[in-house]
């Protein structure tokens, strides 16, 4: 689909996590696309290494490491090597299923590790660079899976739940050194992973309970994320943005 070309996103320098494929690699491709200076993480490292080298090969930008975003000595060390960024998007998760008798107090801290804890650190490491070149913008991603209280996602709905808090308590703590801090709210995109949870029967129902009869895409979440990242976003901070389809 034709997408908008943002000129404040040009040789922005951004950090992606998650980008390896599905939303994130969309993301990834996104940012490529405007000409930003995109560096992403992901622990899946070939899918990571190729989609690098594809982009690249068409004279992009892009950085591709792998990192374990629940070490967060890593996670520091990744931020001091790489420098200043203008844009952060906190994209890493895991929505594995599971049940209330599942929950182990070592699984509640390895599912908040894996979808909340990691955002908030890198959001720390990021906002002093930030400050420094004047300001910038994080863009952290919940899920629409809370808001409808799906099945078989306890932990994953209490870690989304907390990213919304998160976004609005850091807007404040960071909007005096102008760094906008917005969550990205998806309803069920298109992605080979989510297509391992859903039946073609289970697709088709979530498609009818949305306002538009069609299936949420990669390109279409980037599409918000890259207006957010951008200058005509400068005014929008501390806010949940759904991309649903009008699911919810």
């Amino acid at each position: 689909m034709a997408s908008a070309i943002y000129p404040s996103l040009k040789n922005k320098r951004v950090v992606v996590t998650g980008g390896g494929s599905g939303i994130g690699a969309g993301l990834v491709e996104g940012f490529a696309a405007q000409g930003a200076e995109t560096i992403f993480v992901d622990l899946l490292e070939t899918e990571g290494a190729a989609l690098a080298m594809r982009l690249n090969a068409a004279g992009a930008r892009v950085h591709f490491e792998r990192l374990d975003l629940t070490d967060l000595t890593a996670l520091a060390d990744f931020f001091a090597r790489t420098g200043p960024i203008d844009i952060l998007v906190n994209n890493a998760g895991n929505d594995d299923r599971h049940t209330l008798a599942d929950v182990t107090p070592d699984y509640w801290d390895d599912r908040m590790a894996v979808n909340l804890r990691h955002m908030l650190f890198a959001a720390r490491a990021a906002a002093p660079g930030m400050k420094a070149r004047g300001g910038g913008a994080i863009i952290n991603f919940g899920s629409i899976s809370w808001h409808l209280g799906l099945q078989g996602l306890l932990l994953y709905e209490t870690a989304k739940a907390g990213i919304e808090g998160m976004t609005k308590a850091l807007a404040r703590e960071l909007g005096a050194d102008n760094i906008r801090v917005n969550c990205v709210v998806p309803g069920n995109v298109k992605t080979p992973r989510q297509e391992k949870w859903y039946t073609p029967e289970g697709e088709a129902e979530i498609v009818n309970s949305q306002c538009l009869k069609t299936r949420i895409l990669p390109a279409h979440v980037a599409s918000l994320v890259l207006f957010l990242a951008s200058d005509d976003a400068a005014a929008c901070t501390g806010h949940p943005y759904r991309i649903d389809a009008g699911w919810f």
